[in-house]
């Protein structure tokens, strides 16, 4: 194991962690109100290190094709960078680039799950990608850059 996945993530006041269901002995943040309401979204600390991410579709995630809608796959990626780079964040970070690609749609009841990490981490900036995943179908790949935000003193 490398470095970056023996750092214990910071304590957060906003993380719950489930107790029950599909999802149980997940984690996920309450204090971001878009992603509540958008989510759930769910993550986890893997043996390897790594960080996994997952959703299930549901109605309120699809489009009038009845498709997961783009902003869906969009606002899941954002929340998969913080997840992925949690071991890396002390302090608050914000989003400052995002890209993305759309490769195949999901249907409701699929269990979305995204896999990426950190390429490279700054002392300002974290460099991540991730691909979403249904099964072994890859759905959606997506790269973004987050701000560490300066600590209040």
């Amino acid at each position: 194991m490398d470095e970056m996945t023996q750092k214990t993530p910071r304590p957060r006041p906003d993380l719950l962690i489930a107790t029950e269901g599909e999802f149980a002995g997940w984690r996920t943040w309450s204090r971001d109100s878009f992603e509540s309401n958008n989510g759930p979204f769910w993550h986890r600390f893997e043996e390897d290190g790594s960080v996994r991410c997952a959703f299930r579709v549901e109605k309120k995630h699809l489009n009038g094709m009845r498709n997961v809608h783009g902003g869906c796959y969009m606002t899941f990626a954002d929340y998969c960078l913080f997840a992925f780079a949690s071991r890396e964040l002390e302090a608050p970070a914000v989003t400052v680039s995002f890209a993305c690609e759309f490769l195949d749609a999901a249907k409701e009841g699929e269990l979305i799950v995204a896999t990426g990490g950190i390429t490279r981490a700054g002392g300002s900036l974290i460099f991540l990608r991730g691909t979403l995943h249904s099964g072994d179908r890859p759905l959606f790949t997506f790269s973004g850059t987050i701000k560490r935000m300066k600590k209040k003193a």
